[in-house]
């Protein structure tokens, strides 16, 4: 318990424990994605439970994209002074913060049909059957814009970092794969063209935010089915991360929401497990790359969020779906209060009103991004 609860460092943000609410989709922001009195509170309530980081909802970088409703929105100026309101409120309870950013692409069946939505080839996602726009280098270009000016906004909005989220099928992790990238040009092909956008797109927001300011990367480690992007090439990518100067990579899936019926099973020669879906994938990682790990999926047991501290070299364990049931879980685990936590995951967080847990939140709270 000691060494989840002592301070340590991502980039130049020092966190008072090793514990991170990944990010969350709460659908309460307006239509256009400005904050509300509900996200407020959520946000406030999670400082006040001793989470170490927060990750915010994913935030959309153009106006004209979004995968979700009620998400929230970095795609102009007009956000800044509301997010230094919510940064100074996670700020004085001595939580750090950072907004997670993404381009949905095609893992979407929000206003389908309504707007252009890009990819880097025409092939439909799996899961939703969308089929999306094969991006020109124009289109790429202004992509790779967009996620800097948005990531420069959240440095001036008192964000401690950014989180790329170059995960679960979304636009960045669409170019990563081969099933899903068909590209015949500089961005197509061979891993490090596949990495280009990604790497791009980093590139071109530590040219806005500087050298200190830390910036994040969320991949899939797998993507799970023939065809798709491997463990093997996404430790080459994790690598490449590390020598470019990504301060920190959490490692997830690409099959949300379906990892627990999965259990057991191997995929790359790694096993998707009860306790932290995906830990052994983040430990394989953690022993090629000098950046600190976070692994993300299925925790909510301390003591075996202990038994991977010990044993493991990952750094940082990030929950979801219990913080929706118990904001101040991790305020009770290090009080050592180690009763069940409610979480059931019965994954019925998601409604019509929000995302919140309908079992035992008392509040509206947020479902996993």
């Amino acid at each position: 318990m000691n060494t989840l609860f002592t301070a340590s460092r991502i980039g130049s943000m020092t966190l008072k424990n090793r514990f991170v609410r990944s990010a969350t989709w709460e659908n309460m922001a307006t239509e256009d994605g400005h904050m509300t009195e509900r996200l407020y509170d959520i946000y406030e309530e999670l400082a006040k439970g001793d989470v170490g980081l927060i990750v915010t909802g994913y935030a959309n970088i153009v106006e004209e994209e979004k995968p979700n409703a009620g998400m929230m929105g970095m795609y102009n100026d007009s956000f800044i002074a509301e997010y230094q309101k919510l940064t100074e409120l996670v700020h004085q309870y001595d939580s750090n913060i950072v907004m997670q950013l993404a381009y949905g692409g095609t893992k979407t069946t929000y206003n389908v049909g309504e707007r252009i939505i890009f990819a880097p080839s025409e092939v439909p996602e799996r899961g939703t059957s969308t089929q999306g726009k094969t991006m020109t280098k124009d289109e790429i270009d202004y992509i790779v814009s967009a996620f800097a000016l948005a990531s420069k906004r959240a440095q001036e909005s008192g964000f401690d970092g950014v989180e790329i989220h170059a995960a679960h099928t979304y636009l960045i992790n669409q170019f990563l794969s081969p099933y899903y990238n068909q590209r015949e040009d500089e961005y197509g092909g061979s891993l490090d063209n596949r990495m280009r956008f990604l790497l791009e797109i980093y590139a071109e927001i530590r040219k806005l935010v500087g050298t200190d300011y830390p910036i994040l990367v969320k991949l899939t480690a797998s993507e799970f089915f023939e065809g798709g992007l491997t463990f093997d090439e996404t430790r080459l990518i994790c690598k490449k991360l590390e020598a470019v100067g990504v301060d920190a990579i959490i490692m997830s899936g690409n099959i949300h929401g379906n990892a627990s019926t999965l259990v057991g099973q191997s995929f790359d020669g790694y096993a998707l497990q009860q306790e932290g879906y995906f830990h052994e994938y983040g430990h394989a990682v953690s022993q090629d790359v000098d950046v600190p790990i976070i692994t993300v999926g299925g925790l909510s047991d301390i003591n075996a969020i202990e038994k991977m501290a010990e044993e493991t070299n990952i750094q940082y364990f990030a929950l979801s779906r219990p913080l929706l049931a118990e904001p101040q879980l991790i305020k009770r685990w290090k009080e050592e209060n180690r009763t069940t936590v409610d979480c059931e995951r019965c994954s019925k967080c998601r409604t019509k009103r929000g995302n919140f847990c309908v079992v035992y939140g008392k509040k509206k709270r947020a479902v996993a991004a």
